[in-house]
């Protein structure tokens, strides 16, 4: 619990600017010293920030006699359970698993007293070292945090868990089937280092537009960075205001259209709403001058203009997701200096787990600062782009024990198939940045966090302020998001204007199965919704805020019917003004 503890404060930023009387964010001696050599060999701090915190513990000998007796103290109880269960006497685990963690679910792992020792001999080191790093004197919190990070990143790699013979679960396997496990193992190994890649779905599990974006409706708009489809109505009225949905260009549209099942637009269709969503241009080395601005003014300003003529009404209802939220956010605030606050084309919008205020972003923050982005850049300005395969791995590993030593015991040591999960296809179905946006992006809003600043950043000829946002605004987060953290998320409030309407929600669940988000029976999930006050804290928001069973989807979607106007005559997916350019999903989420 106390590992759990530090690593929350840490990470939400709570922690004093001043110990003493001596800044804790200024640089140290240790890290002064590793800061040229890190950037030129080791720009992401992969060892480089292990050392420093080596060194600062042993500049610091009183701190590190003290975490010192308190490993000690673990392992003279570990001593005292290992020598219980060698004796076939009963004893309780001295440190269990976190809850979260499945790689000792197997009963194996608990039952047999030698798997059970070194399991807990890993556990114990694991956890002791990680509140280490965690508590290191002498850091800033930032670096804190890297060496941390880097620190679990190795100590996964190592668990037992990854290694045949440390791994009961899979030895059993291998006699269960008379060595077939290993077999095959073996061949998903090959299949995996033939692309490059530790797979977690099989690249033909499904086919988008057969098996997943179905829902029916044709691209109406089309340039040279966005396709914009509107669906096919499923009622014979819908409301007269159509929703437009600004996707994130870091992954592909169709998260939102799964299945039928999971599908949100088709939800929406049937709910009576008329649905545009956005499809982005995979970007190559031609787009790689596109910028921030670019997306904006031929992105999210073109696809309203077009959705508000196809439906024939002056205003619409805008959504942003992720990456596309921070975009919809400051579309909102341009759109109110550029028409004035009474001609914006949107009447209110609603953001998914959105960040506007990067000043904690979560744990991709190991990934911002000068050396990290200047070796994106270089790596950048080779290709002129991103590529989509380099921001995946960064992302997984990020969460590296569910989304890469998983799938390393299951598919090697263990030789199971990759399970067909569609959200998975999805993930592994990446786009490319382009370097001129994706280099303002971090350096602008990731490292110098200009966007929450008043007139800081000069976007499509206007000065950017979001106090200027009055529109009424629905914000939804996730409980368990690492990308875009909810209490960071939550900021919003503070930063639009203070007589905007905000209905704010926090949903179960992590950044896509907290919006990827279908009603179910029994529910599967719950969510938090309050109306917060521009300064109220989030945790004043939070004991106040009532938490109901079930999914937000239907909370949006009476928010939504009470301000999208009367119902009309349903709009066909094309028409004479807008023809059908193509049949849904569209040409640009089938690039690679």
């Amino acid at each position: 619990m106390k590992s759990q503890r530090t690593k929350v404060n840490l990470m939400s930023g709570n922690s004093t600017e001043k110990h003493n009387g001596v800044n804790i964010h200024s640089l140290s001696p240790a890290e002064t010293l590793g800061k040229a050599l890190g950037n030129a060999v080791d720009p992401y701090g992969v060892t480089t920030s292990m050392l420093a915190a080596q060194m600062a513990w042993l500049m610091h000998p009183q701190e590190l006699t003290r975490a010192m007796s308190n490993l000690s103290g673990d392992l003279f109880e570990l001593q005292s359970h290992v020598m219980r269960r060698a004796m076939g006497i009963p004893s309780t685990d001295v440190i269990r698993p976190n809850a979260d963690d499945a790689r000792f679910a197997d009963p194996v792992w608990t039952e047999s007293a030698t798997w059970d020792i070194v399991k807990e001999w890993y556990i114990a080191f694991t956890h002791r070292l990680e509140d280490m790093y965690f508590e290191t004197p002498g850091l800033s919190d930032k670096e804190r945090r890297r060496s941390a990070f880097w620190l679990r990143n190795w100590l996964n790699m190592v668990a037992p868990t990854n290694f045949f013979l440390l791994n009961p679960v899979a030895m059993r396997r291998f006699v269960e089937t008379n060595g077939e496990s290993l077999r095959q193992g073996w061949e998903n190994f090959q299949r995996d280092a033939k692309a490059k890649n530790i797979l977690m779905v099989e690249p033909d599990a499904f086919k988008v537009g057969e098996d997943l974006a179905t829902t029916p409706g044709k691209v109406v708009f089309r340039n040279r960075l966005v396709e914009l489809i509107h669906y096919a109505p499923t009622t014979a009225k819908v409301r007269a205001m159509p929703i437009v949905i600004i996707t994130p260009w870091i992954n592909k549209f169709y998260i939102l259209d799964l299945t039928a099942k999971k599908s949100m637009v088709k939800y929406l269709t049937d709910q009576g709403f008329s649905v545009f969503i956005t499809s982005w241009k995979n970007p190559g080395e031609d787009l790689a001058d596109i910028r921030f601005d670019d997306y904006l003014l031929e992105g999210v300003n073109e696809v309203v203009r077009v959705a508000s003529e196809f439906c024939k009404v002056p205003k619409v209802h805008l959504v942003g997701y992720c990456i596309g939220g921070t975009l919809v956010s400051t579309y909102m605030a341009w759109a109110n200096k550029r028409f004035g606050q009474d001609k914006v084309p949107v009447a209110h919008w609603t953001l998914f787990t959105t960040l506007t205020d990067f000043a904690h972003p979560g744990d991709i923050d190991v990934f911002i600062d000068e050396a990290c982005i200047g070796a994106l850049e270089e790596s950048m300005a080779k290709k002129g782009y991103l590529d989509g395969s380099e921001m995946a791995s960064s992302f997984r590993m990020l969460r590296s024990n569910p989304l890469i030593w998983h799938y390393w015991e299951h598919s090697y040591l263990r030789g199971e198939p990759l399970p067909p999960f569609d959200v998975l296809f999805w993930n592994m179905d990446t786009t490319r940045m382009p370097q001129a946006m994706h280099s303002y992006y971090l350096r602008e809003l990731y490292l110098e966090n200009n966007l929450i600043k008043r007139d800081k950043l000069n976007i499509a000829g206007e000065a950017i302020d979001l106090d200027l946002i009055e529109q009424p605004l629905y914000a939804v987060t996730a409980e368990d998001d690492h990308i875009a953290p909810w209490k960071q998320c939550y900021r919003i409030r503070k930063q639009i204007n203070v007589n905007a309407p905000v209905r704010f929600v926090l949903s179960t669940s992590g950044h896509i199965l907290g919006i990827v988000n279908p009603p179910v029976n029994p529910p599967k999930r719950a969510y938090w919704i309050g109306e917060p006050v521009r300064n109220e804290h989030w945790e004043h928001w939070f004991d106040r805020a009532e938490k109901k069973p079930g999914t937000w989807w239907e909370d949006w979607t009476s928010w939504l019917g009470e301000r999208t106007g009367d119902l009309v005559d349903a709009h066909p997916a094309a028409n004479r003004k807008f023809p059908a350019l193509c049949n849904a999903p569209g040409t640009y989420v089938l690039e690679e």
